[in-house]
């Protein structure tokens, strides 16, 4: 198996490509065409076996046939991840993977002045990886809208949750439970 045989753009090719990436790994073989098919997916793997590609490379084909077809604007993927840490690692993930796609991705996480994070958000991006902390914060300043979003992944839910951002969802959500 090949990453060819996974149907991708040739740009998504290229990228994989030059990250050195000869076979999809297991993860990647089974995820990609099922979210290139649109569906759901909850994925578990181990440490280093290529998650984060097994999402972004399908998700980045998705918006770029999303873009093309129609004109969309905002927020089309928000990822959102535990650490700051590792939202920058998605975020560079994504800018390995996109590049030559024209499409522009961002990462905003607590810690830092806002001013800067916020003057990319308002340029527009396509793909937005954020940390829970500072996305309620912008959410509630309403500085970010999430009602372009087309695609949504957790990564890493289950340490989210024991890090003790189920506070925050049952507060803007009662009904989470």
């Amino acid at each position: 198996m090949t990453f060819e045989n996974l149907n991708l753009k040739q740009s998504l090719l290229d990228s994989v490509k030059r990250e050195g990436y000869q076979t999809p790994t297991a993860i990647q073989f089974q995820s990609i065409p099922h979210i290139l098919n649109g569906r759901d997916l909850l994925g578990c793997a181990q440490t280093g076996t290529g998650k984060t590609a097994a999402f972004a490379l399908p998700l980045l084909q998705l918006i770029m046939q999303d873009k093309s077809t129609a004109k969309f604007r905002g927020i089309q993927a928000l990822i959102l991840a535990p650490t700051r840490e590792l939202a920058i690692q998605i975020n560079e993930s994504f800018k390995a993977y996109g590049k030559g796609t024209g499409l522009i991705n961002t990462c905003i996480y607590g810690g830092v002045k806002q001013a800067s994070q916020v003057s990319i958000l308002k340029r527009g991006v396509d793909i937005l990886i954020a940390t829970p902390g500072l996305l309620l914060d912008l959410l509630q300043q309403r500085i970010i809208e999430l009602d372009t979003i087309r695609y949504f992944v957790l990564d890493e839910a289950d340490r989210m949750l024991d890090m003790g951002f189920i506070d925050d969802i049952k507060k803007d959500h009662p009904q989470a439970s």
